[in-house]
């Protein structure tokens, strides 16, 4: 399953213009074209691309001069340069200036098919092992336990189909790490895995995102912008937080999973994809389908293989396991010295009811990783970290244990955290959202729902 991609191609011949655009939109990728070096500096400026083509001898600036200056100027696209006039001193230059190939002229269309083959996988290569270096075993499912284990039964049972999952769970169980597991585990995992939290994009924006956008098709839109449909071609977009999604964009999710088809925002013409979809939510789905808040079609499209991840309350075998693997990751990413957990402290741990789950003992760890001056992390340490009244019996912040009802205790709870977070990373927001878990977009869009006046609190008292 070659995935599309974007073509700039650049010769003063409109003929081999004309003649590689038709080739390759033929074979299903897009091609823009331009007949000079300096219009292709221009058009890089305001358009993302795949790979670009480019004859050498050309008036004006050469392929040669285009390649040393989109490489000065860090231009990350793979160049293949072209020329009708090759010789191995030429091939030799263009190589050590960055060239990914370099081809005689006149062209073979599988050649040029192959090259563009090529191209895709080594930039796929490329970010997978950048991501592979962020995730420093992020997106490990830890556990062994009765639940994980019939978790981890069922994902090896789905994951091999093109069956549609709905992950259900609790805020913080892991939700991505499900998708990323059936993904990693799917006929899929060479192509690329995509996310998108419905929650956090703003209504005005989500179809772009999802669908992409063609240049001036809004104020704002300087570029052709791919939506993430079209950026998991051949492989899985995950969409967290769907329970979340506007029900007009709902409407049109439908329709591409029926037709498999999207259409860029201000495009004109339907682009078929191919991509295996896994949707999440912490909220009841069938409960807003009554609500007339979900579209009971769309439900009845992704709620085909329901998995519902257990809580971490539900997990107490698995804290040894999680303590040390959250240990042993805040350590590398931080490169400090790791250190061991003993068995009084995991006992303390588990007398907390954590409502954050899996991200809120993610940060608890690493407090105590970064505050413990012992190498041996005991129960006095969990004791000192935490607020007395999560120490002391029933686990559970201030927030939570006041009165009312249960949506206004748990957004007592959400206020009290944010706000420790906040003022623990002295109001660095990028850092609060990390800590958190959320996007920075998220973060803030919860800050104004749960009335956290962020101007107010930076006044001094």
């Amino acid at each position: 399953m070659t995935r599309k991609a974007h073509l700039l191609l650049v010769d003063d011949d409109p003929n081999t213009l004309a003649s590689l655009a038709r080739a390759f939109r033929l074979a299903g990728h897009e091609a823009t074209v331009c007949d000079n070096a300096n219009r292709a500096v221009e058009l890089l400026r305001t358009e993302t691309f795949d790979l670009i083509l480019s004859d050498v001898v050309m008036p004006g600036k050469s392929g040669m001069e285009l390649l040393d200056d989109l490489k000065k100027a860090g231009v990350k696209t793979p160049i293949v340069l072209i020329s009708g006039q090759a010789n191995i001193e030429m091939a030799v230059k263009a190589t050590r200036l960055g060239a990914l190939d370099f081809l005689e002229k006149p062209l073979s269309t599988d050649k040029l098919l192959v090259t563009v083959e090529n191209a895709l996988r080594l930039t796929r290569l490329e970010d997978e092992n950048r991501e592979l270096r962020q995730r420093l075993g992020k997106h490990e499912l830890v556990g062994s336990g009765p639940a994980m284990k019939k978790l981890l039964a069922q994902i090896d049972r789905v994951a091999p189909s093109e069956t549609r999952v709905c992950i259900l769970g609790e805020t913080g169980t892991g939700k991505e790490l499900v998708a990323r597991a059936i993904h990693e585990k799917s006929p899929r995992r060479e192509h690329p895995f995509i996310t998108l939290n419905c929650a956090a994009v703003p209504a005005e924006l989500i179809e772009s995102e999802l669908f992409g956008h063609e240049k001036g098709s809004f104020t704002g839109a300087a570029s052709r912008h791919l939506g993430k449909f079209e950026q998991a071609e051949s492989g899985t977009l995950f969409l967290d937080e769907i329970g979340d999604m506007p029900v007009a964009m709902q409407a049109k999710l439908l329709r591409v999973l029926e037709e498999g088809e999207v259409e860029r925002v201000g495009g004109d013409k339907p682009i078929k994809v191919n991509v295996r979809v896994l949707v999440a939510t912490h909220r009841n789905l069938e409960e807003l389908v009554k609500q007339n808040a979900f579209r009971s079609d769309l439900f009845h499209r992704i709620y085909v293989f329901p998995l519902t991840l257990p809580p971490l309350r539900e997990r107490p075998e698995d804290f040894p396991e999680l303590v040390a693997h959250f240990a042993r990751q805040v350590a590398v990413q931080n490169g400090w010295k790791e250190k061991v957990f003993s068995l009084d402290a995991i006992t303390e741990l588990r007398k907390y009811a954590w409502p954050g789950n899996l991200r809120e003992l993610r940060n608890v760890v690493e407090r105590l990783v970064l505050l413990a001056s012992d190498p041996t992390i005991t129960a006095a340490d969990v004791r000192l970290v935490w607020p007395s009244d999560r120490a002391a019996g029933g686990g559970v912040a201030s927030g939570a244990t006041g009165s009312g009802t249960l949506a206004e205790r748990s957004e007592a709870f959400e206020r009290e955290v944010l706000l420790a977070e906040i003022r623990r990373h002295n109001f660095h927001m990028t850092n609060v959202a990390r800590a958190l878990g959320l996007e920075r977009s998220h973060l803030y869009k919860k800050c104004q729902q749960l009335g956290i006046d962020l101007q107010s609190l930076r006044k001094p008292e």
